[in-house]
């Protein structure tokens, strides 16, 4: 059997583990425990996993507006229970990734993060690399973290997932997202999309217009943000592939490093 590259770090998206859209604060424990099932069976050598908030973050967020930054009381203590409802998802993502035998380790990562403006400036990764040469797994997570601007910003999983994988040299990241990676059209909505197995220098142009053409191709809540910034990363030498983490076996194939979903990566 052939055994997957050496690294990865895999974001897990908050829409595949909670009800997202709806809101409730429940955990989908059957898929999960499936895709600790399928990352613990194909893990690589090195292995750092990051997860959305989902509904665990979105509805306060949203409510308290502590995104925009900190004006009050209220704000204050929104952002202390943001933090602590992150607590609560993670704990449950964590014991479902122990229960399939992966050591995994939960990092606050905005305990060493600081934002400017809304932009990640610091995040230190030391200790992530001491715990994987242990043969641990990080289990990092999107949060509120502090910012020089506006007090508080939300660090979500899609920028700590490659900035962790660039920090330490990883050699690519996979998203397990809701959507099998990016289509020409919303492929919920219209039947004739199709979805593209690449996206690369050769075609970037093309694929960035059609994303910016039609908002209903932003299937996952920002597709088109998404792609621009993996493929920023993908120049700076990170590849990427997004998958549907709902389709059994899929987030297995993108750990073998098959060709499933889209590879976004800066090649010709």
């Amino acid at each position: 059997m052939s055994r997957p590259p050496p690294d990865a770090v895999v974001k897990l998206g908050g829409s595949v583990l909670t009800d997202k859209a709806g809101g409730a604060l429940a955990v989908d424990e059957a898929l999960v425990a499936r895709l600790a099932a399928e990352l613990a069976a194909h893990r690589p050598e090195r292995l750092v996993v990051v997860h959305g908030a989902g509904s665990f973050g979105h509805r306060i967020v949203k409510e308290s507006g502590i995104h925009r930054g900190l004006s009050d009381a209220a704000s204050r203590r929104a952002m202390g229970e943001t933090q602590r409802l992150q607590y609560e998802l993670d704990a449950i993502v964590v014991r479902l990734l122990l229960a399939a035998g992966l050591p995994a380790m939960p990092v606050q990562a905005s305990a060493t993060a600081v934002l400017e403006d809304g932009a990640l400036v610091h995040l230190d990764t030391t200790a992530l690399g001491i715990l994987l040469d242990q043969g641990l797994v990080p289990v990092l997570y999107g949060v509120p973290a502090v910012d020089r601007v506006r007090g508080c910003a939300i660090l979500s999983g899609d920028v700590i997932a490659p900035h962790v994988a660039h920090a330490l040299g990883f050699g690519r990241l996979v998203h397990a997202t809701d959507v099998d990676g990016v289509f020409t059209a919303d492929p919920r909505a219209d039947p004739r999309a199709t979805r593209i197995p690449r996206v690369h220098r050769g075609n970037w142009a093309e694929v960035r217009a059609r994303l910016a053409g039609s908002g209903s191709v932003d299937v996952t809540g920002g597709m088109a943000g998404k792609v621009a910034e993996l493929v920023a990363w993908a120049e700076r030498g990170l590849p990427s592939r997004i998958v549907d983490a709902r389709v059994p076996g899929r987030l297995a194939a993108a750990l073998m490093d098959e060709p499933v979903g889209t590879l976004v990566d800066w090649g010709p």
